[in-house]
């Protein structure tokens, strides 16, 4: 069950870094971030429901394995950004590009077959989950502070952990109702669903604001490298973090060596957002 979630979350990648590049490219061609004049784009709309179709395919993988090893599938929208950013911008992945793609999926593959199968439901309850979604607000809202006075590809990263970190609290929300709707039938909760689109929407301004921020290069796109591989690093780390401390999900049991593989994961994702050149904006049509 573990693998097929895996394997699940990863097509949901696919989907998410599809919709992403997508949006970015949008927002960074047009210097906009605010979602009422995005929304009037059709490119940027198409990225949307790419980015949706992700969503959907993470939640049924939410509902098949634990935060542990869905989340951490996210690193690999990094992956298959490498062919789309070569596709839109007419060129072929550099070797760099490909030796840390290698790494990034060797992380990945450790992470999986490191990580138990959990052992009872997730639950989390009401001061849990307030406490949680007020610790990811204060740490959204200081990484949004500090990323107004700090320089643009600074910016961009804070911006993004920002949203990285909201993304994984609505994900750690998400396990919990996926699992008592689908897995269980025991119902919705109310307050859970109520809470649910507050970090949410939070993620998606802060990662539109990140896609929109200008670049030195007049012909570069914005930071999206930045951006991205930020996201996919603090929303799995943000996700897991949450998983084990309020739904009670396991750790692996070999620890150095599950470090060892999110290490490796994280130090290839860092690679490609030093060595993919996805801030090349396409010539505008």
């Amino acid at each position: 069950m573990i693998v097929l979630a895996a394997a699940v979350a990863l097509l949901g990648s696919l989907f998410f870094a599809l919709g992403a590049a997508l949006q970015q490219f949008e927002a960074a061609r047009a210097g906009e971030s605010r979602l009422r004049f995005l929304l009037r784009r059709p490119r940027w709309l198409l990225g949307g429901v790419s980015v949706l179709t992700g969503g959907a395919l993470h939640i049924v993988a939410l509902s098949l394995g634990p935060l542990t090893v869905v989340q951490p599938m996210g690193v690999a929208s990094l992956l298959f950004a490498l062919p789309i950013a070569a596709a839109l911008h007419g060129r072929r992945p550099a070797r760099a590009e490909l030796v840390a793609a290698s790494v990034v999926a060797a992380g990945l593959i450790g992470l999986v077959l490191l990580v138990p199968a959990p052992t009872g439901a997730p639950t989390l309850t009401g001061p849990g989950g307030a406490a949680m979604l007020a610790g990811a607000a204060l740490a959204a809202l200081t990484c949004f502070a500090v990323a107004r006075r700090a320089a643009p590809a600074l910016g961009t990263a804070l911006l993004a952990v920002g949203a990285g970190v909201m993304y994984g609290a609505t994900a750690t929300i998400t396990r919990v109702l996926v699992d008592r709707v689908v897995v269980h039938g025991s119902g919705w909760d109310p307050w859970l669903l109520a809470a649910l689109p507050l970090p949410a929407l939070a993620a998606l301004m802060l990662l539109q604001r990140a896609y929109a921020t200008p670049s030195r290069d007049p012909e570069a796109g914005g930071h999206f490298p930045v951006a991205f591989a930020a996201l996919q690093v603090t929303d799995p780390l943000t996700a897991v973090t949450f998983g084990v401390l309020l739904l009670g999900e396991p750790l692996p049991v070999n620890t150095l060596a599950a470090v060892a593989a999110a290490v490796l994961a994280g130090a290839g994702t860092v690679a490609l957002a030093r060595t993919t050149p996805l801030s090349r904006a396409a010539t505008p049509s």
